[in-house]
């Protein structure tokens, strides 16, 4: 059974006319018979009874007439079905992120996003900065959102960055730090503090603040480590310590805290900066998965402005 023959079925029937119907689907009415008388060949029944004056379904083709166009339904749905994933409209994209990104200007573009791309599943996978890198080489993320370019995975070629949003370092103190009258400090400044930091061995991040406090000639004082930025300001409002962090979360605990600016790092230093940076693996060509990716750069160059 051919699928043309189904679509010539259903038209004939709609039409009652083997002329109409050639005419309808713009072809010979000699081929539209053959296929016909074919059709009712393999199902072994008459599908219609013909007259010199009149078509009219069989009591065969009355029961074969439903199962033709759910066919056809089917076959539609699954036409468009295809288009949207080709179009990226449809799919699922796997996107891994640390949690502190819950709290910054993300979660904004995903609830703008859910609404124009409704059938177009955002799955969001809590890691490490290096389990979401290993994640994304092996293919189980799709795209990473994160606060350090990871320098291009040790200029790793299957892996590209690119910029979303800046988000300066800043220094979270306690209240009652002695340092808290301060509206910008060096890093030099917080040689002789406790700091509270993220966990050296998986954050970059972190690996980064403790190399930049060394480049300026002092080694911090680690008091506690942890594995989420949140749980950073909560310990610092605490009093355990003061903490390099990105601004952006900085101002949730702004009520039981002291911010202080960072200053400028003295010249051919790198400064420090929790920047965000979408990382993606270059063979990743899913209609989704570049449909989301054009729609987060676009929005990170919106807020920019």
């Amino acid at each position: 059974m051919e699928l043309r023959q189904i679509k010539y079925f259903v038209a004939v029937s709609e039409e009652l006319s083997f002329t109409r119907a050639a005419q309808k689907l713009h072809v010979s009415q000699p081929p539209l018979s053959f296929q016909i008388a074919s059709l009712e060949t393999e199902l072994g029944a008459r599908l219609f009874d013909r007259t010199s004056r009149s078509v009219q379904l069989s009591e065969a083709g009355k029961a074969f007439l439903p199962h033709a166009m759910a066919v056809l339904a089917r076959l539609n749905e699954a036409s468009q079905h295809v288009k949207r994933v080709a179009a990226g409209l449809e799919g699922r994209v796997r996107v891994g992120l640390t949690g502190s990104h819950f709290f910054g200007p993300f979660p904004q573009f995903i609830a703008r996003f859910r609404l124009l791309r409704p059938a177009l599943d955002v799955v969001l996978q809590e890691m490490t900065p290096s389990e979401q890198l290993t994640a994304l080489k092996e293919g189980r993320l799709d795209l990473c959102v994160s606060r350090s370019a990871m320098d291009t995975g040790n200029n790793d070629p299957t892996i590209e960055v690119q910029p979303l949003w800046r988000d300066p370092v800043v220094v979270a103190m306690p209240l009652g730090c002695k340092l808290a009258a301060r509206e910008k400090l060096t890093l030099r400044d917080l040689a002789d503090e406790n700091f509270v930091s993220l966990r050296l061995d998986s954050s970059p991040f972190a690996a980064k603040q403790f190399e930049a406090c060394v480049r300026q000639g002092f080694t911090p004082r680690i008091v506690q480590q942890v594995v989420e930025l949140p749980a950073v300001l909560n310990l610092v409002a605490a009093g355990l310590g003061v903490a390099l962090v990105p601004l952006s979360l900085a101002k949730l605990r702004a009520d039981g805290l002291h911010i202080a600016g960072l200053s400028r790092f003295p010249a051919g230093q790198p400064s420090l900066n929790a920047d965000v940076y979408l990382l993606s693996n270059v063979a990743a060509t899913s209609p989704a998965v570049v449909e989301f990716m054009g729609q987060l750069i676009g929005w990170a160059q919106q807020i920019k402005s």
